[in-house]
């Protein structure tokens, strides 16, 4: 009897009529340059299970580490020109001064351009406090306000003669032609260029117990902050003790109170603040800064770099600040054998200059 046999034509039973996809897959397998053994022949290691465990985790966090740097954003700088031209930025200032008092401290500002700020009022103020930090007067007073001489209001408001007209003791008076207040007098003095030294034979000032007031004021501190509108140039910033005014083209202060042998005064300041333009995420080299002068007669200078900054965020908002380096410097102006100062003495000055 014959036998009926059956032929496998390329691994593909050609009875059944099936299609080469079968065929193809098998031809692929050539390809496989890890071919994998028979579980027979495999040895497994723990030096073999190590490198598979390290090489895992290591993979797994390059893994994170390139997702978390494409997902971080990313600050790009970029320079240009500023091509603005008499544009005005705001210093916002907030210093701490441990043994001045508040009457003795003066701020004025100055700039390539001859615009002089003496005496700044408004936007700057002054709060009076102990030397510890706390808080002496809730009200705050305004730099160049007569009323931040600490006058109590029965005093300011005290009924006068209506045709009371009160002397300037030889200064140049105001155009009212009159000085009624202590305060008022000073100013007379300070056009005249002339030393504020003897309160106490003028009679504003006899009235309003000026004297008095001012020493139960000369252990105080004071904490002095704002904002100071300035021109886009080069020029500085100081804090120096008594009134300041101009005297044959000079800017001079009066220091005779600052001099006086009862006050222990120096110029140890803490900056809580200080930036320019609107305020920012950024952290600025000076913020925090304290300083301790070793003697009474010592200056800090602060050389400061401005440079403008417009920062574009990805909402679409735009924030205009700037951004600053600084350069300190000290000098001691002790004066020798009875002879003046060298420079101002407890001077703190900022010495800017604006990069665009």
């Amino acid at each position: 009897m014959s036998e009926l046999r059956q032929r496998l034509v390329g691994g593909i039973n050609s009875a059944t009529g099936g299609s080469g996809s079968t065929g193809i897959l098998s031809d692929l397998k050539k390809y496989d340059a890890y071919a994998k053994p028979l579980d027979d022949f495999r040895i497994r290691t723990i030096s073999g299970a190590l490198v598979t465990v390290v090489s895992t985790l290591v993979i797994l966090f390059l893994t994170f580490s390139e997702f978390t740097d494409w997902y971080q954003k990313e600050m790009l700088p970029s320079l240009e020109v500023d091509k603005g031209r008499k544009e005005k930025m705001n210093i916002n200032l907030n210093v701490t001064f441990y043994h001045m008092p508040c009457y003795l401290l003066s701020v004025d500002v100055m700039d390539v351009s001859g615009e002089h700020q003496n005496n700044l009022p408004h936007s700057m103020h002054k709060v009076r406090i102990d030397q510890l930090g706390n808080l002496l007067e809730k009200q705050k007073s305004e730099l160049g306000n007569t009323n931040s001489s600490g006058v109590k209001k029965e005093i300011r408001d005290m009924a006068l003669d209506p045709k009371y007209c009160g002397s300037c003791y030889g200064g140049v008076a105001p155009e009212s032609k009159c000085c009624n207040t202590c305060e008022q007098v000073q100013e007379a003095y300070e056009r005249s260029g002339w030393s504020f030294t003897d309160p106490d034979s003028i009679e504003q000032c006899v009235r309003e117990g000026w004297s008095k007031r001012m020493e139960t004021q000369i252990n105080e501190a004071c904490n002095i902050y704002g904002h100071i509108e300035v021109n886009k140039v080069q020029g500085n910033i100081h804090f120096a003790p008594g009134h300041s005014f101009q005297q044959n083209a000079l800017h001079v202060h009066d220091l005779h109170d600052y001099n006086a042998p009862n006050g222990s005064f120096n110029f140890k300041h803490t900056i809580h603040e200080l930036s320019f333009g609107e305020s920012s995420s950024f952290v600025n080299p000076l913020d925090t800064v304290t300083k301790t002068p070793p003697t009474k007669y010592f200056s800090y200078q602060y050389y400061i770099k401005v440079v403008g900054t417009d920062i574009s965020y990805l909402n679409g908002s735009q924030l205009t600040t700037n951004q600053f380096s600084v350069t300190e410097h000290e000098q001691d102006v002790t004066p020798l054998f009875g002879a003046l100062p060298i420079g101002m003495p407890g001077k703190c000055q900022f010495c800017h200059c604006i990069y665009f």
